[in-house]
């Protein structure tokens, strides 16, 4: 992660998108100060020691509230909110000083993955104005595997090779109609994603693209027995 920092321009601000913040309507944290929230249960007590200072921006902030009400969105403000760990741990990695300002974004899973694309669409305009716009999550998630791998050493799942190559070939393609249609239309869907709000970022940072964008795949691997953990960045072709 701190290399695909390196690669990028230094963004104004950060907008990010992750799971852990879930909302009926988009909710934008306006906050000055952006609190680190431990919101995990049962690990080593050295996490919970982990803080973030990462500082808010409130202009900034209001512009992505103007831009997705410009977009016909209805938002929301919530000026004491942070960061969870699907932000902090990804922006730790990638801006280890806290030293570029963050926006928080809710997510809304019951709109599925097409409500997230139209939520990274309304962002697009942001990325003319400085703005790094950041899609958190898994491209697989079931936790009910991770008990069973936790627990069965040696114990390996197919479809974490098969669903990530999947997306990623879909993404090389620009196929967005089989995309939107991955639960029908990729192996193992289901199984990868029994509910796909850990998914649904990634569609919010395609969205926030533009159409066609480039595609560059900067990571591939497996972390906690059976989370795909691929990155990739979309740009605008110039």
């Amino acid at each position: 992660m701190s290399r695909i920092a390196a690669i990028l321009p230094r963004p104004r601000a950060i907008v990010i998108v992750s799971p852990h913040w879930d909302t009926s309507t988009p909710t934008v944290g306006t906050g000055e100060r952006l609190e680190t929230i431990h919101d995990f249960y049962g690990f080593p007590d050295e996490l919970y020691d982990i803080q973030y200072p990462a500082t808010g921006c409130p202009e900034a902030a209001h512009e992505v509230v103007e831009t997705l009400r410009s977009a016909g969105l209805a938002v929301e403000e919530a000026p004491g909110h942070g960061l969870d760990h699907g932000a902090w741990v990804p922006l730790r990695q990638m801006y280890p000083d806290a030293d570029v300002p963050v926006v928080p974004l809710s997510l809304q899973s019951q709109l599925g993955v097409s409500g997230a694309l139209l939520l990274g669409q309304a962002l697009a305009p942001l990325r003319a104005h400085g703005f790094l716009i950041i899609g958190s999550g898994n491209i697989t998630h079931n936790l009910g595997d991770y008990r069973i791998a936790s627990s069965q050493p040696g114990v390996t799942f197919d479809y974490l090779r098969h669903f990530p190559h999947w997306i990623t070939e879909h993404l090389h393609q620009h196929d967005l109609d089989a995309l939107l249609d991955y639960r029908r239309l990729a192996p193992d869907a289901v199984r990868a994603h029994p509910t796909d709000e850990h998914l649904q970022p990634l569609y919010v940072a395609l969205g926030a693209a533009g159409e066609r964008p480039a595609v560059e795949h900067l990571h591939t691997g497996i972390s906690d027995f059976v989370l795909a953990m691929d990155a990739y960045a979309f740009t605008t072709r110039q």
